[in-house]
């Protein structure tokens, strides 16, 4: 009896789990792209705005209207939280050139997998046109501004807010 119990309390976590990353698409900081800020992605956010890979499964193609940073991080990583604050920093600074997202591996599995992430902090850099990279362990700021420039193609004085 105590294995159907603990096997019905597994699935209704797992059926509720599933709802709440599904239905977020419509709330807070978890999907849309609020300038300026760091934003949460789910499959379903990330299928709307980065790449619907169910829809090209084998081919890349780029939703974005500019380039993208995503963060592949756990709430539990200690280097992940070291890079937080400059992807804070760099959306503000890069408000209307870039998009900055993040993407919680322990909540986002499928994402994950499709990425094979299997360090973290990962961190993915789309440019608008081409083929995305990928980075593995934590970067320091001036090592982002170099990449935003080499692969991202955006330098601090381009775009709207000019700085």
């Amino acid at each position: 009896m105590k294995k159907i119990i603990v096997t019905v309390a597994s699935l209704v976590m797992l059926v509720l789990s599933a709802c709440n990353g599904n239905s977020s698409i419509a709330g807070g900081n978890s999907a849309g792209s609020t300038p300026g800020q760091v934003n949460k992605l789910t499959a379903e956010s990330f299928r709307t705005l980065v790449w619907d890979y169910q829809a090209n499964p084998n081919q890349w193609v780029f939703k974005g209207d500019l380039p993208v940073i995503i963060d592949f991080y756990a709430d539990w990583c200690k280097p992940c939280k070291m890079v937080a604050p400059v992807l804070d920093e760099l959306s503000t600074e890069y408000n209307g050139k870039i998009r900055v997202y993040k993407v919680n591996t322990d909540e986002q599995r499928e994402l994950a997998g499709l990425f094979q992430i299997n360090s973290i902090p990962a961190i993915l850099f789309i440019p608008k046109d081409g083929k995305p990279r990928m980075s593995l362990g934590a970067m320091q700021k001036p090592d982002f501004i170099e990449t935003i420039k080499s692969v991202l193609m955006v330098n601090p004085a381009d775009g709207p807010s000019g700085k």
